[in-house]
């Protein structure tokens, strides 16, 4: 029985652990890189071979943990794709515009390389294909939260609420061998507890071995209400400005709370009117998956559907689709909020809208979600004094702020809060999906106030249980 750790380590992207137990080699989530100096990974051949592979099961479908699922089918994995029916509903979504954006990027780059004579640092071709994740497709199979799951006679899955975005899973497996029993637990990506769109976190009694997320384990999130006053008050403060609000979405979740909270902003009088749009074609769609999949979401957010006040539909919010829309954002005079993807800046129609309004001191720009060492997002909340988007430099004028109480990820007293549910001590708790300051940081706050055996994997790392 061995656990071997193939991303995800010591930094947050790229997050796939391969578990051989019970004669099945298993992969727990298949996740892009996209911190900078990680991203040569993503070309590497799977540390694993993928006709050797039986199963994959997603905790969610944020890139950093399904982005690389296609490439492994590529190179020849044909066994099941496990994951709950909300993920695998926006699975489509989100891995066929990542194949897009593949496609456009290494079209882009091969014609930029031969104008400049010279060859890029990665291959001129996308990671995957359209077709690629077409084939993708039919490997995915539903499992419902809280179902005991059997992958074969000596191993059984489970599926908990990880209340981090709308169909995110805990992974639990349970593995009878050599007359024992063991009990693993995946947490995924941990959400906090008491936010208004999604259910608070699953929690646990027993393990003999956890792999715990450590986003933010070495510092906490301002609460929820303060999140909602200093959005509030940046857009006040930019609208007296004369600026734009610029807001870096991911198109998953921290999309469609921004959206909750600018629609209870302004339904209670608390923000002037003004337009506000949400320019990202997948987040769009995956705000319409939300609407269907209304029973996962928090008692508070149906109740809001129930009286007809949907947070994805108010007086001023605009849906964008199409490129022409995208493109007349900027023609418009006064202020407004846009909402656009990447979450990071890496991509998409964000850096379009950091073009018009980074160099404008009236405006501002606000992340909402984490930024990864090395992402043009983590560059400009540094401080760089200027950035290069789309081949030119831009000063940074405009105001840059941050708000961490809309994060996805519980913060450093919440992973504690978790682990606390846990009766007695694992065999080993690995920490993981953290830069090492955070990973190591967290490690010794639990070391401290648990006594438990902890370790922070390296990249690759084996460990063999029996």
């Amino acid at each position: 029985m061995k656990i071997k750790f193939l991303g995800a380590t010591q930094q947050v992207t790229g997050s796939s652990y391969l578990l051989e137990a019970g004669g099945l080699r298993i992969i727990i989530d298949c996740g892009l890189y996209q911190e900078r100096e990680y991203v040569n990974r993503n070309w590497d051949p799977f540390p694993v071979p993928a006709k050797h592979i039986d199963y994959v099961i997603l905790t969610h479908v944020h890139l950093d943990h399904s982005g690389l699922v296609p490439k492994l089918v590529k190179e020849g994995f044909s066994g099941r794709i496990l994951t709950t029916s909300a993920s695998h509903e926006m699975l489509e979504i989100v891995l066929m515009d990542s194949a897009k954006i593949q496609e456009e990027d290494a079209a882009y780059k091969k014609k930029r390389h031969k104008k400049e004579k010279r060859k890029g640092t990665y291959p001129e071709i996308p990671l995957y294909s359209v077709k690629d994740v077409e084939k993708t497709f039919p490997l995915v199979k539903n499992v419902p939260y809280d179902a005991l799951y059997p992958l074969n006679d000596r191993v059984m899955m489970r599926l908990h609420d990880a209340g981090h975005i709308l169909g995110a899973a805990m992974v639990e497996l349970i593995v009878e061998e050599n007359k024992s029993r063991r009990r693993f637990i995946f947490s995924g990506d941990i959400g906090q507890w008491d936010k208004p769109l999604v259910r608070d976190p699953s929690v646990f009694e027993l393990a003999d071995y956890v792999v715990m997320e450590s986003t933010y384990g070495d510092r906490n999130h301002e609460d929820y209400g303060s999140a909602t006053n200093i959005l509030r008050d940046v857009i006040l403060d930019t609208i007296n400005s004369g600026g734009n609000i610029i807001i870096p979405t991911f198109a998953i979740e921290r999309a469609q709370e921004v959206m909750y909270c600018l629609s209870r902003l302004a339904r209670k009088d608390q923000i002037p009117y003004l337009m506000m749009f949400l320019d990202s074609p997948m987040a769009v769609d995956i705000t319409h998956v939300f609407e269907r999949y209304k029973k996962y979401l928090d008692a508070e957010a149906r109740s809001l559907f129930e009286r007809g006040e949907s947070p994805f539909s108010f007086p001023g919010l605009r849906l964008v689709h199409s490129v022409a829309e995208s493109k007349a954002i900027n023609s418009i005079r006064g202020s407004c909020v846009i909402m656009a993807g990447s979450g990071m800046c890496t991509g998409g129609r964000i850096k379009h809208h950091l073009v018009q309004n980074i160099s404008r001191k009236e405006s501002t720009i606000l992340f909402v979600g984490y930024q990864a060492h090395g992402t043009l997002g983590r560059l400009i909340l540094d401080g760089a004094p200027e950035v290069r988007i789309h081949g030119n430099t831009y000063p940074v004028k405009a105001k840059i702020r941050q708000i961490q109480g809309f994060s996805a990820h519980a913060d450093r007293d919440a992973l504690i809060k978790w682990l606390g549910f846990f009766k007695s001590p694992p065999k080993r708790l690995f920490i993981t999906h953290g830069e090492k300051k955070e990973a190591f940081s967290i490690a010794e706050v639990v070391k401290s106030k648990f006594s438990w055996p902890v370790s922070v994997p390296e990249y690759l790392q084996e460990w063999d249980l029996d």
